[in-house]
């Protein structure tokens, strides 16, 4: 846990503000004092909430989330939240269950009157570029473009669509592209790069065994953006892994361009961990972004996906979001009356 809380609301009964971040990894949780966002003290389950035949369960989140708050809440001395933001992946198309039940759980747990829920995409792009316009493409294992501007126009998606499907330019299709060249390369065809299938090798052992590793994990698009810094690894040296960045970074550009607000300058925040990789791929983007996304400025995310949900809960506090409504992507419920709950307190 972080804990670097500011002087607002430091005497426990001011208000507070709650961010959660549901992801496949586990679940995190932040507690912030209202109006300073950034002074947030965190804790973080590593189970994730289950998805079962109804979407992510409420519940399930609720088990991750009621302890992680109340340790926080304990600490601070914090009464009630005033607002609370939920981002999670999938809430677009898995969210019913969460939409049905979390308003009401955590008015009763903590307090909550206002809470927004939203899409890990909208939580990710308020913390890369705060509650502006522009562009946010969030690339880790997968990749997705998510844009809006002041006309409003709504939300702009572009790909998503997950490893079978799209995804164009993340980890796996990284991974995946080189991994195809290692397996031209163990034939004898073309396109193939003998630095690659050394590495695939290394990694994964015997190739003629790697179908077998492969399909049938649930987790294959990981398996697959493994091999990602690999490709990395041997691009300055190696041609074919070169071009496969070069092309994975026209991908992430083409998206960004298909999401942008108009035809003016815009901020495109580049979040996410596939950047990390650093100039191997920042260099073709930059090589490209003329061409392929003109007047358009790449800048760093500001933040990650909890410090986003954590600007959204305390800009509800003065009003309606700057960030458009989307039924899918991102909703704000506001209960009938503030509600007092028993002082909170960790669970055993």
């Amino acid at each position: 846990m972080r804990e670097s809380f500011g002087q607002p609301g430091a005497d426990g009964a001011g208000p507070w503000v709650l961010g959660i971040d549901s992801g496949g990894s586990g679940v995190r949780v932040g507690l912030a004092p209202a109006g300073a966002p950034a002074a947030a003290a965190v804790a973080a389950a590593d189970r994730p909430a289950v998805t079962g035949p109804h979407g992510i369960d409420a519940a399930s989140l609720l088990t991750r989330v009621r302890p992680l708050a109340a340790e926080l809440m304990a600490s601070a001395g914090a009464e009630r939240i005033a607002a609370a933001c939920v981002g999670a992946a999938g809430m677009a198309t898995l969210g019913d269950d969460l939409r049905a039940h979390l308003p009401a759980a955590l008015a009763d747990a903590f307090g909550v009157r206002h809470l927004a829920l939203a899409g890990d995409a909208v939580t990710a792009y308020a913390g890369a570029l705060g509650l502006r316009p522009g562009v946010v493409v969030a690339a880790g294992t997968g990749m997705i473009a998510l844009g809006t501007g002041a006309d409003g126009g709504g939300w702009r998606r572009a790909d998503g669509w997950g490893h079978l499907l799209g995804d164009a330019g993340g980890g796996a299709w990284i991974g995946r592209a080189g991994l195809d060249a290692a397996m031209r390369a163990h034939d004898g065809r073309a396109g193939g790069s003998a630095a690659l299938l050394a590495a695939a090798r290394e990694r994964f052992g015997p190739l003629d065994t790697l179908p077998g590793q492969l399909y049938p994990r649930p987790d294959r698009a990981a398996v697959l953006a493994s091999f990602a810094p690999d490709v990395a690894r041997h691009s300055g040296s190696d041609p074919v892994a070169e071009g496969i960045l070069r092309q994975a970074a026209a991908h992430i550009l083409e998206a960004a361009a298909a999401v942008r607000p108009g035809p003016g300058p815009v901020d495109v925040a580049l979040a996410g961990g596939l950047f990390r990789m650093g100039e191997p791929l920042l260099g073709p983007l930059r090589q490209q972004a003329a061409g392929l996304l003109p007047g358009a400025a790449l800048v760093p995310a500001a933040g990650d996906p909890l410090d986003g949900a954590l600007l959204i809960a305390d800009a509800l506090r003065h009003g309606p979001l700057p960030l458009p409504a989307d039924p899918g992507l991102l909703s704000v419920t506001v209960a009938d009356r503030p509600r007092t709950p028993p002082r909170a307190r960790p669970e055993p």
